[in-house]
């Protein structure tokens, strides 16, 4: 099948900034948002840490060796990149322990690996992938296109913008990979053109064809212009709960959507998938039925599916300047990329974004697999 990569803006018709990305690693700095709060009782120690030039596979086998753990005994909620400053929290399983092995903790870490130890506190369970929100973004543009003044002037409007609809929930280049090169290859395992024993890699070849079925629904969804819109038969998510529901009267939800309390999900196709109806259902089936996959297929190579949130909501979104560059802040919900956000404000090839620190791992979760 021939892959259609394009995706458009939300942002047509406001020229970007051009620009580099991670000019270094203070340029690209991320911080976890905790899905809850160490509660300081627990047989969990609650450890948070920045970190540069390490990954999140790194630090926990520092903190593993610091305390004489198993691997598996420290646990955290996604990956966080090495070419960046990130902040993030790890959970080690040190049994019932008292208040001074708590307060030697960080000493004890940072003679084991070059973290910065923010705080320590006892939790009741384990970390696991997923126990987020989001994640935060400050992220630097250097060298944009234009002068400092004008970037300023472009990188606002563009913000405004954003700020007021929101923007498709785009899996990044990323995933992807190179030209497609990762939805490539996971077509071929669907069709048994190739095998490939690693599990892991297997999962993430299939998930990027998923992903990139969502990515072509979403595209079609925008440039039909029914993205600003609810349509009848749409899954909705309730922003302030998670509660999903279907949209049987479209006129009555519409308003609940223009004032950002609900939004559409997307397709991540596969068995296990709450499917649309009506109007939101046929434009599903259109992109599947494009693709020349079919549901049994993709029960056959385990690839259930689930929903994925449709729309990003930009509320806390800011521009700055620093120096000639141009400083861009927001918040994530996990699972969303930040390539999905600079690619509106520099307008640059894929390429150039595939290469930042942009993905949380927990987005893995929404594949379904």
């Amino acid at each position: 099948m021939e892959l259609d990569l394009r995706l458009p803006y939300s942002t047509e018709g406001l020229p970007g900034l051009g620009g580099q990305l991670r000019a270094a690693p203070d340029a690209f700095v991320v911080e976890e948002i905790p899905l809850y709060e160490a509660s300081g009782a627990g047989q969990h120690l609650y450890v948070n840490i920045t970190k540069e030039a390490l990954t999140s596979r790194e630090v926990q086998r520092g903190l593993a060796e610091a305390f004489d753990l198993p691997y598996r005994a420290v646990g955290f909620a996604g990956m966080k990149d090495k070419h960046a400053r990130t902040t993030q929290t790890f959970s080690l399983l040190v049994g019932h322990v008292d208040e001074e092995f708590v307060r030697a903790a960080p000493a004890r870490i940072s003679a084991k690996t070059p973290v910065t130890v923010n705080w320590v506190r006892l939790h009741r369970n384990k970390l696991k992938k997923g126990h987020l929100l989001g994640n935060r973004f400050t992220i630097t543009v250097t060298r944009p296109a234009v002068d400092g003044e004008l970037a300023m002037e472009r990188a606002a409007a563009i913000a405004a913008q954003l700020r007021d609809g929101g923007l498709p929930n785009f899996y990044g280049p990323q995933r992807l990979g190179q030209n497609g090169a990762n939805v490539r290859r996971g077509w071929e395992l669907l069709r048994g053109e190739k095998r490939i024993a690693n599990r892991w890699l297997r999962s993430l070849l299939l998930a990027s064809v998923q992903s990139y079925l969502c990515n072509r629904y979403l595209a079609l969804r925008q440039q039909q212009g029914r993205f600003a819109r609810l349509l009848t038969g749409d899954i909705a998510k309730k922003h302030d709960t998670g509660g999903l529901f279907v949209v049987s009267d479209q006129a009555a939800e519409q308003s609940r959507y223009e004032q950002k309390e609900i939004s559409f999900t997307a397709p991540i196709y596969g068995p296990k998938m709450w499917e649309a109806e009506a109007e939101s259902g046929e434009l599903e089936q259109a992109v599947l039925s494009e693709s020349g996959l079919d549901i049994a297929s993709l029960a056959k190579a385990k690839m259930m599916g689930t929903r994925r949130l449709g729309r990003i909501l930009l509320n806390d979104l800011s521009v700055s300047q620093k120096g000639t560059d141009i400083v861009v802040a927001f918040s994530l919900p996990k699972g969303a990329f930040a390539t999905t956000v600079l690619r509106e404000f520099m307008k640059v090839s894929d390429d150039l974004l595939a290469h930042a620190a942009v993905e949380d791992s927990s987005s893995d979760e929404d594949s379904g697999n």
